[in-house]
């Protein structure tokens, strides 16, 4: 089958270029807040120059083969830089699919007298875009569960601040739920700090979280224990009435472990063990 589409491409490059840019720009899914027409324009040519060099190759079907390991890594780039920058899975995925509009467009004017053609060419070239658009939004996906994951983790590594509240004293309030990831960083924050302050007391505050089941009061239990091998004692604080009762109705065993109902109350005991006294000053 001769490659009528390659040979047009070719000849109407600019005309094709001019009319994706267009179809672009005018889709209400492209916000330029997230890119400029000048970047814009620089992507789609980049992309166009290399499909046009690997449909030259006649083959329309395998995207897999080496004439398209240029398209898929720049398809790939800009997937994963549009999903850095916040463009929605519709926004990234017409910029493929324009493409194939644009070429239709194209075909349809050169090939107007042959319909046959037409139609042949047509079904080819959007076979091989359709593939390439789910190229494009694979790698999207990766590109936005790879934001998520280092957005977790920022969020976790800020939502559990260690304070060092006195001298050799630490607290760390935790607010939501505790999940096994989340322990991971509240443990390795709490045994980084103790070393870095020689602290022998720390403070672990629940008041923050919503409830306490099996599960959570293993992960409390664990970050006691690492603590211990550290040289300091732990106490949880903020063992609210209904979280009491919760821990006695599953059986945790939460013997051994320092608990005070509020940080206060933590606080307090935590001076008294590190013979510190706080008084009210007395007016003169």
């Amino acid at each position: 089958m001769s490659n009528t589409t390659s040979k047009i491409l070719t000849k109407r490059k600019k005309d094709v270029l001019q009319v994706w840019v267009e179809n672009q720009a005018e889709d209400p899914a492209v916000r330029e807040d997230l890119m400029a027409n000048d970047e814009l324009h620089a992507q789609s040519a980049e992309l166009l120059n290399s499909f046009i060099e690997a449909i030259k190759s006649n083959n329309y079907e395998d995207i897999e083969a080496p004439e398209y390991y240029q398209v898929t890594e720049i398809i790939s780039g800009i997937s994963l830089t549009r999903a850095q920058l916040g463009f929605s899975p519709r926004e990234t995925a017409t910029f493929v699919l324009s493409l194939k509009r644009s070429i239709i467009q194209i075909l349809q004017e050169e090939l107007k007298e042959d319909q046959s053609t037409l139609i042949s060419e047509i079904l080819r070239i959007s076979d091989l875009l359709d593939s390439l658009s789910l190229v494009t939004m694979e790698t999207f996906i990766k590109g936005r569960e790879e934001v998520i994951i280092r957005q977790s983790s920022e969020i976790n590594e800020i939502s559990t601040p260690v304070i060092r509240v006195w001298e050799g004293i630490l607290a760390l309030p935790i607010i939501g739920t505790l999940d096994s990831e989340r322990t991971q960083v509240v443990m390795e924050n709490l045994l980084q700090e103790i070393v870095n302050s020689g602290s022998s007391t720390a403070i672990l505050d629940i008041s923050g979280v919503p409830t306490v089941d099996t599960l959570v009061a293993q992960h409390l239990i664990k970050t006691v224990n690492a603590t211990r091998l550290m040289g300091a004692e732990c106490i949880i604080s903020g063992i609210r009435p209904e979280i009491a009762q919760t821990i006695v109705h599953l059986g945790i065993d939460l013997a051994g472990v320092q608990t005070k109902a509020t940080l206060a109350s933590a606080l307090q005991y935590a001076f008294r063990k590190s013979n510190l006294v706080v008084a009210k000053k007395k007016n003169s």
